[in-house]
């Protein structure tokens, strides 16, 4: 898609800004010329990445600023709520490091303008060049966080769902609490999580990421303890709302019987393993079949579960084609 065609609809760029005064000049540069709006939200950073904006004078830029830091999560809340104050139809989201090439940013808008998604997301992993110039720590990272984000969110087609190079229509922001999604590093999962609840269509976009001498703010730390208790929260919520509230499927059924089926095995198992520990007695035959059975069918109703959830990834978009307007800035 041209970017005559992309002119002709409102399209803006939210970009969090933390300590990224070398670059960040280099970003709004770079947007291109359909892009109506670029909203930089400076996130109390130390240094002079808000007075550098200022000072470009760019008609485009809306200039907010955080007096406290409050993430990357909670820079792109006031983002998104300037961007819906706008009216714009799309909102992509960069960040302010430079490592998002905006060249590529008409392979992100174009399914969500011809009704093929919702949102797009760039995959780094399909370019094998660029996954060799991946610094070790982020492949270690992201390679950690990405079956627990499929499994949280249910999109099982996800290839690289912590990227954060980002489009959506407004129309499915608007859907969003956006209150509700997490401010600091959680929050592109979190963001997948709400979208999974609502059955968005979340497509990759294979886009090279571009690194620098910069250092990761990736904490194994965070990574290993931090993500985890959050991500089993957010799948909890997804299979509550989303198979118990919203919808009853098979999913539902096989989980109300999977859950007590493994329950009585594992709590009779260790029952009667005490006793015999006690005893010195064998357990009866009937006593293990009472404790075998309902784990072997408790495991395999999971695995139904599992089956029925990677194939229930959402298909339908929740909008059609996105019509242009004869003036975008109306």
């Amino acid at each position: 898609m041209d970017a005559a065609a992309l002119s002709r609809h409102s399209i803006g760029v939210v970009i969090p800004a933390y300590r990224v005064a070398r670059q960040i000049e280099q970003v709004v540069r770079g947007i291109p010329p359909f892009v109506r709006s670029i909203i930089v939200v400076v996130d109390a950073s130390p240094d002079d990445s808000y007075e550098r904006v200022a000072a470009m004078r760019d008609p485009r830029v809306t200039l907010i600023r955080h007096e406290s830091n409050q993430g990357v999560g909670g820079a792109m809340q006031s983002g998104f709520r300037a961007a819906l104050d706008q009216g714009l139809d799309i909102v992509v989201k960069m960040d302010g490091d430079d490592q998002m090439d905006p060249a590529e940013m008409p392979r992100l808008l174009e399914p969500l303008i011809l009704g093929q998604a919702d949102v797009t997301k760039g995959n780094r992993y399909e370019h094998v060049s660029a996954l060799k110039s991946m610094p070790a720590i982020r492949i270690l990272g992201n390679a950690g966080l990405t079956f627990l984000v499929k499994l949280a969110s249910g999109y099982w087609n996800l290839f690289d769902p912590a990227n954060g190079y980002v489009a959506l229509r407004t129309d499915v922001l608007r859907r969003l609490d956006i209150a509700k999604l997490h401010k600091r590093y959680f929050f592109e999962s979190g963001f997948l999580i709400q979208l999974g609840i609502m059955r968005a269509v979340v497509k990759d976009v294979a886009i090279p990421a571009r690194y620098g001498n910069e250092q990761s703010s990736l904490s194994i730390t965070r990574t290993l303890f931090g993500f985890p208790p959050k991500l089993l929260w957010g799948f909890v919520r997804r299979i509550f709302w989303r198979h118990f509230v919203y919808d009853f499927t098979a999913l539902s059924l096989y989980l109300l019987l999977a859950l007590p089926a493994l329950s009585w095995g594992v709590i009779y198992g260790t029952v009667v393993w005490l006793e015999v520990l006690e005893t010195h007695k064998d357990a009866t035959a009937g006593q293990v079949m009472l404790s075998a059975m309902p784990i072997i069918l408790g495991v395999q109703m999971l695995t139904q579960c599992f089956a029925f959830d990677i194939q229930n990834v959402p298909r339908q978009p929740l909008g059609g084609p996105l019509a242009p307007r004869d003036d975008p800035r109306a």
